[in-house]
């Protein structure tokens, strides 16, 4: 990252369930036109981590910047004219099965009135273009559709807005590794046509070295090593190493009932 301001800027971010700590003070920036991805394992709080920068859950304390804006606690108004900037792949991608496909790709622009119908129709067209989808799928249905399109789908809806910046929420889940492989690229393509800056989450060490410029690894609620993507075999942290190579031993244990 450069010495120009963050995009995003997190600091001494917490969230607790009841007597559930998630969040323990993670400090994270994500620089103009940069594509970070927080790794970690199930239930580390990733999740939880992007859903208090976009403000579907509230944070306990802290601080979350959009543009050197505190957007913790913003009134609504306010923080639907940020929301307004960020576009979202949802893990499972999470289509609307009761709508075709190019609604899918236009909800928010029809929700929010920024288009006609037939506008939208034609976003959509163009946004299923790029990412490899003919206008005879504008028409079809979710359950019409494979895994791999359907995440396509999902990645068009994503860019619908032409937002500044995009949150990947597990974007190879479900799958196969090639299908994977083919989705990791349209992301670097999307994000470099749109110019947008890019908040990954994922436990996927293949999709994070793809797609990353730096990763961070988010572990007893804080992150506990950032840095180049390149580095990251060299990182010296027995917890980064024990994750990377999927070790069983190491000093993360796991719950496992016995």
């Amino acid at each position: 990252m450069t010495d120009a301001a963050p995009k995003i800027r997190i600091r001494d971010l917490h969230k607790a369930f009841v007597d559930k700590v998630v969040l323990a003070g993670t400090d994270l920036d994500v620089g103009v036109g940069e594509s970070v991805v927080v790794i970690g394992g199930s239930g580390t709080g990733k999740s939880v981590l992007i859903k208090c920068v976009l403000g579907l859950l509230a944070a306990d304390s802290g601080s979350v910047q959009v543009d050197g804006e505190e957007v913790l606690g913003m009134p609504a108004a306010e923080r639907e004219r940020v929301n307004a900037k960020f576009g979202m792949l949802f893990q499972g991608s999470a289509l609307f099965d009761s709508l075709p496909v190019w609604e899918n790709v236009a909800f928010g622009l029809l929700a929010q009135k920024r288009a006609t119908r037939a506008e939208a129709r034609d976003i959509a067209v163009a946004k299923l273009a790029q990412v490899g989808l003919g206008p005879d799928a504008a028409v079809l249905y979710p359950a019409e559709l494979s895994g791999g399109m359907q995440k396509r789908v999902a990645l068009a809806r994503a860019i619908a807005a032409d937002p500044e910046i995009i949150f990947f929420d597990e974007p190879t889940t479900g799958l196969d590794p090639i299908m994977a492989d083919v989705i990791n690229d349209l992301i670097i393509k999307i994000t470099r046509e749109v110019g947008a800056t890019a908040l990954s989450i994922t436990h996927d060490m293949a999709s994070a070295r793809k797609i990353a410029h730096r990763i961070a690894m988010l572990y007893g609620g804080k992150i506990i090593w950032a840095g180049p993507t390149a580095d990251i075999d060299r990182s010296g942290n027995p917890y980064v190493e024990q994750f990377i190579n999927g070790r069983a031993e190491g000093p993360i244990k796991m719950a496992v009932r016995k």
